[in-house]
């Protein structure tokens, strides 16, 4: 059997294969709801052992794209059920990637009364799309103070105990791609001068707290985190190679003594092997690696050693059955790019099956 196709089992995962759906924002939740398009999208795609949801805003302030969902009100935990039976129903496991976007957003993408905030008050340079007046530049985010810091965390640890009532079988923390967990770890957008930031054990405090507080909440074995080392993408900027290192071996240290389901990395700048290194030997659960992987370096990268899962993005938003196209070798689907972010079945629901 190919090794992406055989059951995986380590710690609080089994899964049925090694194949992970990575999470993609897709744009399809009307006024920020789950609906029944999005429903029939994942459950096309049950063909991964476990499948990780496009980001979803743990408050209204983490809304800070057009039509993402929440996991913040009743309404919205109740529609997401939808989508988690459907997944069941195929024997696959879902996560739900807990987003929140900090500044990378626009007043137009929130609702009344949220604002956009961030670790600090310095803006991202370029544009966001809003449906109600189109490319916007995006503003200066108001700095949350020490307060909401901790007001956001609880949000994050809400948001986690609705999930589960959704019936997802956990939550993955964005920590990357420049949203505000990230945002936090960055010395050059993070200025802050009391216990959130500062030295990298300071900076690293905001994601290590989030974890922390929301394993206790709902078990560690239903928390995993999305890390992207040495990325700038949200406008973020690079800063020194051996303090980036040193910052994410030390959050997976501090993620390993949690004892937390996976670590997933997604690789969107070059991550020096000494990095990779550290990461596995101070993370003893399961490392996903995500990115640019096709079925046949996937099955290379897992006997490399370090990751344990592959996870797959625009592979599985062009092939819904990826898996069978994997099993007999089958041509992949190309993604329409003009379609990733539109609303309706178009490029969403749509691509051909075998």
């Amino acid at each position: 059997m190919n090794t992406l196709l055989a059951p995986y089992t380590k710690g609080s995962l089994q899964l049925k294969n090694h194949l992970v759906m990575a999470p993609m924002t897709r744009s399809r939740a009307i006024n920020n709801l789950p609906n029944e398009l999005m429903a029939a999208y994942y459950a096309q795609r049950t063909g991964a052992g476990l499948i990780i949801t496009e980001g979803t805003a743990p408050s209204p302030n983490a809304l800070g794209y057009s039509r993402i969902p929440g996991i913040f009100s009743k309404e919205q935990t109740s529609a997401w059920k939808a989508v988690t039976d459907a997944v069941h129903a195929a024997g696959s496991k879902i996560f739900l990637q807990l987003m929140h976007t900090g500044r990378i957003g626009h007043p137009a993408n929130l609702p009344a009364g949220a604002r956009l905030v961030g670790a600090s008050t310095i803006k991202a340079t370029g544009e966001i799309w809003t449906d109600a007046l189109g490319n916007q530049p995006y503003p200066a985010p108001d700095a949350l103070t020490y307060e909401e810091v901790e007001a956001v965390i609880t949000e994050h640890v809400n948001a986690a105990r609705n999930a589960i009532e959704a019936g997802f079988d956990g939550v993955e923390l964005h920590g990357a791609n420049g949203y505000l967990v990230e945002q936090f770890l960055n010395p050059h957008v993070n200025t802050r001068t009391d216990p959130w930031g500062g030295s990298k054990e300071k900076r690293a405090r905001f994601a290590i707290r989030v974890v922390q507080e929301m394993a206790a909440a709902i078990g560690a074995g239903k928390v995993g985190v999305r890390f992207s080392p040495y990325s700038t993408l949200g406008d973020l900027p690079s800063y020194d190679e051996q303090e980036v290192h040193e910052t994410y071996a030390l959050l997976a240290e501090e993620l390993n003594k949690s004892n937390i389901a996976y670590l997933h990395i997604g690789v969107s700048a070059v991550i020096p092997q000494k990095t990779f290194d550290a990461i596995r030997e101070n993370f003893k659960g399961t490392i996903i690696l995500c990115n640019g992987l096709t079925p046949e370096t996937a099955a290379a990268t897992l006997n490399a050693g370090f990751a344990d899962l592959v996870a797959f993005g625009r592979a599985f938003l062009a092939n819904p059955d990826l898996e069978k196209r994997i099993a007999t070798g089958a041509t992949l689907n190309q993604p329409d790019y003009n379609t990733l972010y539109t609303p309706g079945s178009a490029g969403y629901t749509d691509y051909p099956v075998l």
